[in-house]
């Protein structure tokens, strides 16, 4: 409960601006875009002078670096319109460790928006946490779930990335990379007869972002996205390339994403979520799958209380599953906002999630106990958000194959925050 306690305290500064509307409104024309746009609650950068200060940066919780304090960003076009230099530095309280990136952008295409950047990452990544990489480009002030991951393995890397927009509702970007990989848990891969704790991985990656229906508006400073339209459908190919580099692991990766949301005229809405993903090939469990588990490994339902997901499985514990093979469906179904007052509207949101996976050689990882989903994954919930200042609660219940004997352990109740800048 420390732990929540101190969450709340994180958010405190983001109460008064919670319940502004949303930007994606009839009445609001080009010109109260514009204010809107500036503010950094919209765009996640704070700017002074020449440098973009990006809020992502500034202040974090997790299991493995405690409170995590950091400071990045990226130079603007008071600098320069051609080129961009970027970093952070992050300092973890628990770990008593600094992470830190640097790198630089050139704009070589001023027309399709194209640039060529250079970064070198020292941090952790969470195991099994495979994204694609457009996804970058959609910022959250507060990304919930990060506070209760466990499971983290230690990377450094040279990357350089192609990211070009090919049309004003297509984004792409190709990466080209190599890491070192430490491990901060007992986890060793066998391939081949040899056994890794530390290896060595160079990827090349491709990725694309397709959104028919987003929407823009014209400022100085080129296209601003004013409305994140549905469908989007994401694809990502990742080829992992061996004896180039000192490179280990020789591997093929494949992700398929469709994101759909309708809204109805009596301003209900369904979101639909569907993800599959495919690694083929010596992948080690760090670059392997899992279905965005969210669940702290506690006994007690209370001492599991803390913040829920946006699109994770809420009773699935963290390190439960690893898979090679994954698909997973999420359905939210949100009701009409009820009008209590006008200052108090909460918001009923029924949730089905399924996941099903499969994993081709799981003695190959060794020092982790998990579980594969070689079955169908069940979970069913309600949240009833924005209560009091974008905070409401969650509720979800498992089912099916993996319902575990001890009902408490198939039920999470946590807290949501969904709130609007």
């Amino acid at each position: 409960m420390n732990r929540i306690l101190f969450i709340l305290l994180l958010l405190l500064p983001l109460l008064g601006i919670a319940q502004v509307p949303a930007i994606q409104t009839e009445q609001d024309t080009t010109a109260t875009l514009a204010v809107k746009k500036v503010s950094p609650f919209n765009t996640g950068f704070y700017p002074v002078g020449f440098f973009d200060f990006d809020l992502k940066y500034l202040i974090k919780y997790n299991d493995q670096e405690g409170l995590r304090l950091g400071l990045g960003g990226m130079t603007n076009k008071r600098l320069s319109e051609k080129f961009r230099i970027n970093g952070y530095a992050a300092y973890g309280t628990k770990d008593k460790k600094i992470k830190h990136s640097v790198g630089g952008s050139y704009r070589i295409d001023p027309e399709s928006k194209t640039w060529i950047t250079l970064q070198y990452r020292d941090d952790i990544n969470e195991i099994g946490a495979a994204k694609f990489l457009t996804d970058d480009r959609v910022y959250s002030v507060f990304e919930p779930r990060l506070v209760n991951v466990t499971q983290y393995y230690n990377i450094r890397t040279w990357q350089t990335n192609i990211i070009t927009e090919l049309t004003d509702k297509i984004a792409g970007e190709i990466r080209f990379g190599r890491s070192r990989i430490d491990q901060l848990i007992r986890y060793k891969f066998i391939n081949n007869g040899i056994t890794y704790d530390s290896y060595e991985v160079a990827e090349a990656t491709a990725s694309i972002r397709i959104s028919p229906k987003t929407k823009f508006f014209t400022t100085n400073d080129g296209l601003i996205e004013y409305y994140d339209g549905f469908p989007k459908i994401s694809a990502q190919i990742t080829k992992g390339i061996s004896d180039i580099v000192n490179s280990d692991f020789n591997y093929t990766k494949f992700g398929l994403k469709l994101d759909y949301y309708v809204k109805r005229t009596g301003l209900s809405s369904t979101n639909f979520l569907l993800e599959g993903n495919l690694a083929i090939g010596d992948v080690p469990l760090t670059h392997l799958y899992h279905a965005y588990p969210n669940s702290p490994n506690k006994q007690e339902i209370l001492r599991r209380f803390s913040v829920a997901g946006r699109r994770s499985f809420e009773t699935m514990y963290f390190g439960e599953f690893f898979s090679d093979k994954l698909a997973s469906l999420q359905i939210r179904h949100s009701l009409k906002r009820f009008e209590i007052s006008e200052a108090f509207r909460p918001e009923l949101v029924f949730i089905t999630r399924h996941a099903l996976g499969d994993l081709s050689n799981p003695e190959a990882h060794q020092g982790i106990n998990f579980n594969t989903l070689d079955q169908i994954y069940n979970e069913a919930g309600l949240e009833l958000n924005k209560l009091i200042f974008g905070f409401g609660l969650s509720f979800a219940y498992r089912y099916g194959a993996y319902h575990l004997p001890a009902t408490k352990d198939n039920i999470a109740f946590k807290f949501t925050f969904y709130a609007k800048f």
